[in-house]
């Protein structure tokens, strides 16, 4: 069974017909050979290679050194095969050989019309007209070519085409020395563009840690500060507990004091006071006692005297020119007289005033009066 890439030759056996091949050729499936009669070959269709370096002249005549690389195989087909087969069977490792035999006729013959301006400028176009004028040739063979790309041309150290090229690669380098140029001012705005962030950044990081390194100082400092706080506030709640259990005391104490000295101290001046008052009240009875005993000796012995007293004012009258009107009621009158002058006398002895002494003549005014019959 032949490969996906060969085809299978079979030979030996009289093919019919007038155009009958030599041989049977067999693709994509196996075949049985009889031993003996027949005989079966294999022809390689894989693509394969064929390289060309050959001397051209251009129609300028300089003389360019040309290389190129033809990419073929045989055909599909079996007329293509067929032909392959007659010409290769024996030794197919001659297709590379003839093939660039055949490219390198038609690469002299196309670039010999051709300028060097065009053979550089249009070397696609060189391939493609080197492909159509072998195709003839090579479909006779039985190949067929799938590409060829020209490798390098060189003027043979003439200089030509590197005078051609020099505008060209005066403009390039002009072109690339301005896209340089442009580049590096580009660059150098975008490194002073990172710069600027850079900076920025370094800023804001500079700030963030400075805030950051604020809040861990003030966050140690509050925790550096909370044991002395925290002391001093017992402190301060010991203080105060102190300070009560102090004002306690002392109200106790004052309570105490009130109780023991200020109570019975109060007791013992309200029963001196009372005592006074009492002694004072004793006092003054006795006093009033002894007055009211001195008024009723005063009162008794005036009054003892009163008679006598009387008597002398009486005494007095005897000698006296008195008329007396009205009768007895005139006489009423002058012993009513007589007497309230005795009381006043005893009133002014109970107050302690001595009077003086009547005069005979002064008892009593004389009164001119008629008597009344």
């Amino acid at each position: 069974m032949p490969a996906p890439n060969e085809a299978l030759l079979i030979s030996g056996r009289k093919q019919r017909g007038a155009d009958a091949l030599p041989f049977k050729i067999v693709t994509g499936h196996g075949v049985f050979v009889m031993p003996v009669f027949s005989k079966a070959t294999r022809l390689t269709l894989a693509m394969q290679e064929a390289e060309v370096v050959e001397d051209c002249y251009t129609k300028q005549g300089l003389t360019l050194g040309v290389q190129a690389v033809i990419a073929f195989k045989v055909g599909d087909d079996h007329e293509s095969i067929a032909a392959a087969a007659r010409r290769f069977q024996g030794d197919q490792g001659q297709m590379p050989t003839l093939v660039g035999r055949i490219f390198s006729g038609h690469l002299r013959s196309i670039i010999g019309s051709m300028t060097v301006e065009s053979i550089i400028r249009e070397q696609q176009t060189l391939a493609d007209a080197i492909v159509d004028a072998s195709k003839t040739e090579m479909a006779r063979i039985g190949l067929a070519v799938d590409s060829l790309q020209i490798s390098s041309i060189d003027d043979k150290g003439v200089g030509y085409i590197k005078a051609l090229a020099a505008p060209h690669q005066a403009r390039v380098n002009q072109e690339a020395q301005v896209a340089q140029a442009a580049a590096d001012r580009e660059s150098a705005m975008a490194q002073q563009e990172s710069a600027r962030h850079q900076a920025e950044y370094s800023r804001q990081t500079a700030i963030a840690k400075a805030q950051f390194q604020a809040e861990i100082d003030q966050a140690q400092q509050t925790a550096s500060q909370a044991g002395p706080l925290a002391a001093a506030r017992a402190a301060q709640e010991v203080l105060a507990e102190q300070a009560l259990v102090a004002q306690k005391n002392a109200e106790l104490r004052q309570a105490q004091l009130i109780a023991e000295v200020v109570r019975p101290a109060e007791a013992e001046a309200e029963r001196i006071r009372a005592l006074a008052r009492a002694e004072a009240d004793a006092t003054k009875l006795s006093a009033e006692a002894a007055a009211a005993q001195d008024r009723i000796a005063l009162d008794q012995a005036i009054i003892d005297k009163l008679p006598e007293m009387l008597r002398a004012a009486a005494e007095g009258l005897q000698g006296a020119n008195v008329t007396v009107l009205d009768g007895a009621e005139g006489l009423n009158s002058v012993v009513a007289s007589l007497a309230a002058q005795g009381m006043t006398m005893l009133e002014t002895l109970r107050s302690g005033m001595r009077p003086e002494p009547a005069q005979p003549g002064n008892a009593v005014a004389p009164i001119n009066a008629k008597s009344v019959a």
